[in-house]
């Protein structure tokens, strides 16, 4: 009788060589797909930068010329004179950042650059090396205006209110009170310089809404314009932050690398000279109504201009002063220090 052993073992052999036909002709795996590219991410303290910005200007333009009394007064001056210049430019650059994450054409610009790991290195590394990279990439424009138009809307808000404090140096004249010299000067002026160096805070909720701004998941409710370079440096920085943010480059990992584009030399030197005629307005003022003036020339107005330029937009035409026919208000001694006109703007 045959044994079995051989017929089994044949078998074996069959299979086997089957089981090798089968392997070869089997489709082979298909590679692993690509990390998804990282969400756009904007570190929490550029948005507490854009919060005490906008916290400040929010206050800012707020200050009402209907002054009733000298604490009035004195409260004008001491919310108006509460901001330190370079944290105002880090601010108001973190802000432009957010308004331009706003615009869609431009994010969708970025990140079609953020699929493929190394070239989103590759941008993220040019936008660092020369903020003024980003304006090749599809959107810059219409997110320039976006920036533009958030910052320049906002100088232009404190130039007006600006003008209107200025003009209640004139009106308030017919009240006795305004002509009061203001008590302790001294540390008047001292509290203006200690308010300039002090940083400021935003609060909880402006800090809530920067954030999902910055997200694309709430609106600024800006209204802009496309806007055609050549972009100041403000404007430049602000649309270089935002892209590294939709680069993934704009976390807290990267903050080292985001951080010297919150800052613009030119600006800073502008709110410094806004800060310096304030306290020579202050310290050579002595009736309330000069200290109205001080406030409204050069609290609100220059800082308002300095905003304006830092955007690139044309500084706006000073009107005059509306001095009523019946009154005759004494000239303002502060302004008269600076060695300009007091009756014009």
């Amino acid at each position: 009788m045959m044994s079995a052993f051989p017929v089994r073992r044949t078998l074996s052999f069959v299979a086997l060589a089957a089981a090798v036909v089968l392997t070869a002709c089997a489709e082979p795996p298909a590679p692993a797909p690509p990390p998804p590219p990282p969400a756009a991410a904007l570190s929490p303290k550029v948005i507490e930068q854009a919060a005490a910005y906008r916290a400040y200007v929010t206050r800012a333009q707020s200050i009402s010329p209907m002054f009733t009394n000298g604490a009035s007064v004195a409260e004008g001056v001491r919310v108006g004179a509460a901001y330190e210049p370079q944290q105002m430019v880090r601010g108001a650059i973190a802000y432009g950042a957010v308004a331009a994450m706003q615009d869609q054409a431009f994010v969708a610009g970025v990140r079609t650059y953020a699929g493929d790991a190394e070239q989103r290195r590759t941008i993220a590394y040019e936008i660092m090396k020369d903020p003024a990279y980003v304006i090749g990439i599809q959107g810059s424009a219409s997110a320039a205006g976006q920036v533009i138009a958030a910052l320049g809307g906002d100088g232009q808000k404190l130039l007006e209110q600006g003008r209107l404090v200025k003009q209640a140096a004139y009106d308030v004249q017919r009240s006795s009170w305004s002509k009061a010299e203001v008590a302790d000067r001294v540390a008047r002026l001292a509290y203006a310089k200690q308010a300039s160096v002090t940083p400021v805070m935003g609060d909880m909720a402006e800090t809530t809404r920067l954030q999902s701004a910055a997200v694309g998941a709430a609106p600024l409710g800006l209204t802009a314009q496309t806007a055609a370079p050549p972009y100041t440096p403000v404007v430049i920085r602000a649309m270089a932050v935002a892209a590294l943010a939709n680069l993934g480059y704009g976390d807290d990992a990267s903050l080292q690398q985001v951080m010297p584009l919150l800052a613009d030399p030119t600006s800073a030197s502008c709110l410094n000279m806004s800060k310096l005629n304030l306290y020579q307005c202050l310290a050579v003022s002595k009736p309330h109504y000069e200290d109205v003036f001080c406030l409204g020339q050069h609290v609100l107005i220059d800082t308002g201009k300095c905003l304006i330029k830092g955007a690139g937009l044309p500084e706006p035409t000073d009107g005059r002063i509306n001095i009523a026919a019946s009154a005759t208000p004494a000239p303002v001694a502060a302004e008269r220090s600076l060695g300009t006109t007091t009756r014009t703007r």
